[in-house]
Formats: C-alpha cells, sequence, structure tokens
C-alpha cells in the first residue's frame, strides 16, 4: 500500500482495537481467533488484526484495505436487505459520485459483456455469488458479495442490431448502512475491476 493509504488503515484498525465491539465476529459476520477478524472480501480470505490487513496471498489495490477497515468500523448487528434492489443514485448523498460510478463500476464493463457471459459461473463462485432472475429486463445477471453484508446485482444487456451492449449494477436494499455512501462506490469500482481481471485470465493463452 502507499504511505497514505497505510496511514488511514492504521488509524481505522486503531479506533477499532481501542474500543473493539464485543459482537464484531457476529456483526461482519466472520470467524473470531483472539483479535484476529476472518471473513471473505473481494473474492479472498481477509484477515484483520490491531496492525494490519490482509487479503488472499498476494498484493492487493491499497484501496481495498481502507474499505474493508471501514466496513469494520461500520458493522452494525443489521441483516443485508437484497432486495428490493437500490441503484447508486437512489442512496442520499450520491450524485457526487454517481458519474465516476457509472464510468468506473458499469461502463467498464460493457466491451466484455460477452466474456462475462461465458465465465458468469466463475465469477459468481469466486464472490461467493448467485444467479439471480432478472430485474426490469436484462439477458443476464448475478449477484455478487465482495462483502458479507453488501450485495451487488450486476445486469447485462447483450448488444443488437439497434444497441450496443450495456451493464446495470444495482445494490443491496441497505448497503448504505454498513459502508460511508464513497465507499460503496468504490467496492462497484473495485469488485468490477475484479471482473474484468478473471475474465482477462481465463482468455489468457496459457
Amino acid at each position: 500500500m502507499s504511505d497514505n493509504y497505510t496511514k488511514i488503515v492504521q488509524q481505522n484498525l486503531h479506533k477499532l482495537y481501542t474500543k473493539l465491539p464485543p459482537d464484531l465476529e457476529r456483526n461482519l459476520p466472520g470467524h473470531r481467533n483472539g483479535q484476529e477478524f476472518m471473513f471473505n472480501a473481494f473474492g479472498e480470505k481477509c484477515t484483520i488484526t490491531p496492525r494490519a490487513i490482509t487479503l488472499g496471498d498476494a498484493n492487493y489495490p491499497a484501496i481495498h484495505g481502507i474499505l474493508i477497515s471501514l466496513y469494520a468500523l461500520n458493522a452494525t448487528p443489521e441483516i443485508c436487505l437484497l432486495s428490493p434492489f437500490k441503484s447508486f443514485r437512489e442512496f442520499p448523498d450520491s450524485m457526487p459520485y454517481v458519474g465516476a460510478f457509472t464510468t468506473h463500476t458499469e461502463q467498464l464493463l460493457e466491451p466484455h459483456v460477452p466474456d462475462i457471459r461465458k465465465s458468469a459461473a466463475l465469477i459468481t463462485r469466486y464472490f461467493n455469488g448467485e444467479d439471480v432472475p432478472v430485474q426490469g429486463g436484462g439477458d443476464f445477471a448475478f449477484t455478487l458479495f465482495p462483502l458479507p453484508k453488501i450485495a451487488l446485482c450486476y445486469i447485462f444487456y447483450e448488444a443488437d442490431e439497434d444497441f450496443p451492449a450495456s451493464v446495470k449494477c444495482l445494490f443491496s436494499n441497505n448497503a448504505n448502512r454498513f459502508l460511508p455512501i464513497d465507499g460503496l462506490a468504490d467496492v462497484g469500482e473495485y469488485t468490477s475491476k475484479k471482473i474484468v481481471d478473471l475474465i482477462c485470465d481465463v482468455n489468457s493463452p496459457s
């Protein structure tokens, strides 16, 4: 991570562990081993400790550490309410981030729709997701869980003779209860980037 991101993560961890919630394991939800908390995040095994956050076995985008630490700080007993799914713009205070969300979460995937369809099973398995009935149109859809209580429903429209391919990304109904709104925008962006990485790995020459 960059120094600035590392400092932010350390500040968040200090705040979390200074007054560690007794029910954090249940609220994430995750598994506790002493002062370590383990759960799946962004498709990888995640471990939170007083000093650091680890994600999988390799380096990961710096923003992930901030998002995971914020998710832990915002953990509540509320359950994830999947439906009715909400568009990003339906959440309060989302307007400053709508343009970037559209570009970096939805439009980013549009050139890859055919490959995403071919790899849908891989993508849903990676994110502990599931196929879902298409909501309000679309040619195919799935729901992913980048964080245990935050679900993203992606709806894909394939290109035809009249329209290019397009993508909608919807959030579980109460996703804003578990992260600030700018954090939700980043969750969408980095989930979509990981989808692109997965299909590029599948399509790369062996």
